[in-house]
């Protein structure tokens, strides 16, 4: 794999985000996808051994157009500025809990979890966190997890959502949003040889919330 090369164009691409220097420099991408594509085979049997809903996945259904959909937003540039990988359940179109990994100079990270789940889920997932308190607080209080993750992420409400009261002893966790488990990447990490390495581990430290997350919206 050949991450390097990956930055190197977006980084190019961040300098240069119009159609005319992308056509101009095509090459260089469809070589650089084809390291992502690479890259998340790769992925997609690591992660497998441990999470056997990601051993099957196909690379192409686990990664991102390049190109952005301008219509509705008031940044016009026709290309994005990262690459992304998203292995969750059935690929990334589908609504399960995942890994994600985001590649862009400067501004890469690790993330994993719930991000902005529809209300029929993140009330699913609140009730299985109220009814579940001791274990949800078991795996975000894990020695693992709090290594690489410190706390749980994620935009929360100011109030209790509906339906919970203030002295609920899991209050500021049901007022989350999203549950996420984050790291932010230097671009030195992730030129590192044991890159791969560094993420499986986070990946695994990750993999006891994504399957209770997974399990409370199941239903």
């Amino acid at each position: 794999m050949n991450l390097k090369l990956i930055l190197s164009f977006l980084t190019n691409l961040q300098e240069n985000n119009n159609k005319e220097w992308f056509d101009a420099n095509r090459n260089t991408y469809e070589k650089a996808r084809l390291e992502w594509i690479n890259f998340a085979t790769e992925s997609i049997a690591a992660v497998g051994i441990f999470d056997k809903d990601i051993a099957l996945l196909e690379p192409k259904k686990c990664i991102f157009r390049i190109n952005r959909d301008v219509r509705f937003s008031k940044n016009k540039d026709p290309y994005k500025n990262n690459f992304g990988l998203s292995l969750n359940k059935g690929g990334k179109r589908e609504d399960f809990c995942g890994y994600y990994l985001h590649l862009q100079p400067g501004a890469s990270f690790i993330a994993g979890g719930a991000y902005g789940p529809m209300p029929d889920k993140l009330a699913a997932i609140r009730q299985e966190i109220d009814y579940n308190a001791k274990e949800f607080e078991a795996i975000i209080n894990h020695k693992n997890f709090k290594k690489h993750f410190g706390t749980l992420g994620g935009e929360a409400l100011q109030r209790p959502p509906k339906g919970y009261e203030a002295d609920n002893p899991m209050i500021n966790i049901l007022k989350h949003k999203s549950f996420i488990a984050q790291y932010p990447l230097t671009d030195k990490e992730i030129f590192a040889p044991n890159f791969m390495e560094n993420m499986l581990e986070k990946f695994k430290a990750m993999q006891p919330l994504i399957a209770f997350l997974n399990r409370a919206t199941a239903g």
